[in-house]
């Protein structure tokens, strides 16, 4: 029983380190950048479901979709602010400023929101069920899922959607695709809107299972940028098995070792991995013309 349990906390775990992870995943398909905030923009998601659901008492469906359009804007902002002042000079000076941009973040909720973390009532994690005798929040079930159709949905309209093809040639051939009419800036603008709602649902899937506070981001960033270098972080797929596998790993170290061991673990098999697969586990290695 033990061993069921701790597969299906790290599923979800799991999950969360995937969409996250596909939140870096597609920044850098299509324009080369990641959003080092990404952790952030979590925490905002979860903050700011808090706020309209519970604090303001508004209909949860309504505070879900004010969240992450409020997580929607924050991805506009950092790449308008943080990323493309530096990348349009060549300058790598965006790594710097979205993780600076994330603490501002932080200390901007921190002195809002309040230090205290709080509890996000959820009645899908109120009342365990029964899953093979031992009990499961119906939210531990839904969380693999929501990850799983994320990476298909994504994995789909890049590869098959001629709006999906026009992101991927954005960073391929950035002259030739404004050449034939795309808007580059647009959809490397959307892409980071698109990173930070996904981060913005996990923040909101994992609330209810944990406490929501201004710090609750910055370790789940962290596991999610390991989580999609492991995956390789130019497929969708294998950023979310990446993750899933982290959790998985997670879990299982906690339960039988304890959780003095789960860093060391975690962190020394993504160096073992990386070692043995250095693209990842569904990347591939880049093509260099000479």
């Amino acid at each position: 029983m033990l061993i069921l349990s701790a597969i299906l906390t790290g599923l979800g775990l799991g999950a969360m380190y995937g969409l996250l992870a596909l939140g870096f995943h597609i920044t850098y398909v299509v324009s080369n950048t990641v959003n080092f905030s990404q952790g952030s923009s979590m925490m905002l998601g979860a903050v700011l479901g808090y706020t309209f659901g519970v604090t303001l008492g508004w209909p949860m469906p309504l505070a879900i979709l004010l969240a992450l359009a409020g997580c929607a804007v924050y991805g506009l902002a950092v790449e308008r602010f943080l990323v493309r002042p530096f990348a349009d000079r060549g300058s790598n000076g965006w790594l710097m400023a979205t993780v600076a941009g994330g603490i501002v973040l932080d200390n901007t909720v921190l002195f809002t929101f309040g230090k205290e973390p709080r509890n996000f009532p959820s009645p899908w994690a109120s009342e365990a069920v029964d899953v093979f005798g031992i009990g499961a929040y119906p939210l531990q079930l839904v969380i693999p899922g929501v990850g799983i159709v994320a990476a298909a949905l994504l994995s789909f309209v890049l590869r098959n959607t001629k709006h999906g093809k026009a992101m991927s040639a954005v960073v391929q051939r950035p002259e030739a695709a404004r050449l034939m009419g795309i808007n580059t800036r647009f959809v490397i603008a959307g892409a980071f809107a698109v990173s930070t709602v996904l981060a913005g649902t996990a923040g909101l899937l994992i609330a209810p299972l944990f406490n929501v506070s201004s710090s609750m981001g910055l370790v789940f960033g962290i596991k999610a940028f390991a989580t999609a270098i492991l995956g390789g972080i130019g497929s969708a797929w294998g950023v979310v098995i990446a993750g899933l596998l982290y959790g998985l790993v997670e879990a299982l170290t906690t339960a039988f070792l304890g959780s003095s061991y789960t860093q060391i673990i975690g962190f020394s098999m993504i160096i073992l991995a990386l070692f043995f697969l250095p693209n990842g586990l569904l990347g591939q290695a880049e093509i260099k013309k000479v």
